[in-house]
């Protein structure tokens, strides 16, 4: 896809919950700036199992595979009925390896200021593609509950060189790469070896260091600024990456990006929050912010600078901003600030 495309088709999954307010406010944004996404709306979460009792129904799959680009609002994966998490399924179908979560301040005056860190959190394997069950002890069916992930060469050297080329082509200076080698000594010792290898080849271009990864739960607590890149299994990447939002405000900050070599979806991290949906009150940055990775991911920097721009001005200056940021505003009001706003 160039950024000289006229018009790119891409796959639009409203949600559950708050989700369909909020994409609203995006696609009206995304509007404003002329953004080249023709949409194919489709189903998922809740919303799929109401119309064709699957949280992710076979059109859905299909029109991802047809345009090979998404961005999906907040989905419920339902409890019981044997339904797999939707996320995991997505992951699976498309090979999305790249697990992609940027942190950076926005609201000024936190308790951390001026943070911005990229977190890669590998996505098919470790203990996600768990096989479980259990062995009988005793009297007890379930005496002992047994799990065995796993880690693949090739799919650790895939995602610390994705970080790696990343922070090439993004002016980044240093990688950091966290494991737990010194007790999961194969599972995640693979991770660490093939990490070590893949530095060698940026020698020059790109600092490397690496982490256990409770030292570095702990680092970026009390010092995230040393961080730039992070790149990790997919286990810690799920920890680390929420322990990143809570830097910046949480999770409505967090935008996300899973990447494969045949599509990539885009998101907001956050969940569908039904006890807010229907509102009016819910805080749309996070995926506007998923959105304008979205844009930069097709070649449309100028429209994703100018949305950056403009969520920037409006949030530092204070005046919009929802309940959840310390405001009163409504989703209507702010994302009429943000079009505002736009230069």
């Amino acid at each position: 896809m160039t950024a000289h495309s006229k018009t790119i088709p891409a796959t639009l999954i409203p949600g559950d919950g708050i989700g369909p307010e909020i994409v609203e406010s995006v696609i009206e944004i995304l509007d404003a700036v002329e953004a080249p996404f023709v949409w194919d709306r489709q189903l998922a979460g809740m919303a799929g199992v109401d119309a064709v009792n699957d949280p992710l129904p076979k059109q859905t799959i299909e029109s991802i595979r047809r345009t090979g680009l998404a961005l999906k609002g907040p989905l419920t994966t339902p409890v019981g009925g044997g339904f797999k998490s939707i996320n995991v399924t997505l992951r699976q179908e498309f090979g999305l390896f790249a697990n992609l979560r940027p942190t950076k301040t926005i609201v000024p005056g936190g308790r951390f200021d001026d943070i911005d860190l990229v977190l890669f959190r590998e996505n098919l394997e470790g203990y996600y593609a768990a096989m479980e069950h259990y062995i009988p002890v005793g009297e007890d069916p379930k005496g002992i509950a047994l799990s065995s992930g796993f880690t693949s060469r090739a799919e650790c050297r895939r995602i610390v060189k994705y970080a790696f080329d990343y922070a090439v082509k993004n002016n980044r200076k240093t990688v950091t790469i966290v494991h737990k080698a010194n007790i999961l000594k194969l599972l995640t010792g693979l991770f660490l070896e093939e990490g070590r290898k893949v530095a060698e080849e940026y020698k020059g271009r790109i600092a490397f260091n690496e982490r256990i990864v409770d030292a570095c739960a702990m680092q970026l607590v009390i010092n995230p600024w040393q961080f730039d890149v992070v790149v990790t299994t997919n286990l810690f990447g799920d920890i680390l990456s929420d322990l990143t939002a809570g830097l910046v405000g949480g999770l409505g900050m967090a935008p996300g990006a899973n990447i494969g070599e045949k599509a990539a979806v885009f998101e907001a991290v956050h969940g569908s929050a039904p006890d807010i949906a229907g509102k009016g009150i819910a805080n749309p940055l996070a995926l506007l912010l998923a959105a304008v990775m979205m844009l930069r991911h097709v070649g449309h920097e100028k429209q994703a600078d100018r949305i950056d721009a403009a969520i920037k001005k409006v949030i530092t200056e204070g005046g919009v901003r929802t309940k959840d940021l310390g405001g009163n505003a409504t989703s209507k009001e702010l994302t009429a600030a943000l079009k505002q706003g736009l230069a």
